[in-house]
C-alpha cells in the first residue's frame, strides 16, 4: 500500500497555509479543495497537528467549516482575535465574514 502522507504531500498543504491572509480563516475542506484532494479534510487537519515540526506556519487560521476551533488548541482563539477575527455568540469564528475567499 502506498503511503499517503509524504514530505511532498505535507509541504503542499502547509504552503497555502501559508497563504491565508492576516485576519482570515480556511476550513480543512477549504484546503483540502485547493490541492485537488477534495475529501480529505482530515488528512489536512493530520498535517496541521504536527506542523510545528516543519517551520512557523500560520495554523491558527484554519478551523472547521462551521468556524469551530480547533480542541486541542487553547491558543488559537487569542491568535485569531489579535488578528481581528470576531466570534459568534457560540463561540465559533463568524465564517460569513472571516472566511478566505481563495
Amino acid at each position: 500500500m502506498k503511503k499517503v502522507l509524504t514530505e511532498e504531500l505535507i509541504y503542499e498543504i502547509l504552503s497555502v497555509v501559508e497563504e491565508i491572509p492576516f485576519g482570515r480563516v480556511a476550513s480543512y475542506g477549504q484546503l483540502a479543495r485547493l490541492i485537488g484532494r477534495e475529501r480529505n479534510a482530515r488528512l489536512v487537519g493530520r498535517v496541521l497537528r504536527i506542523a510545528d515540526e516543519y517551520g512557523d506556519y500560520p495554523c491558527h487560521r484554519v478551523v472547521n467549516h462551521a468556524g469551530r476551533l480547533a480542541p486541542h488548541f487553547p491558543g488559537q482563539r487569542a491568535l485569531l482575535e489579535a488578528e481581528g477575527v470576531a466570534f459568534l455568540p457560540s463561540g465559533h469564528v463568524d465564517m460569513a465574514r472571516f472566511r478566505w475567499d481563495c
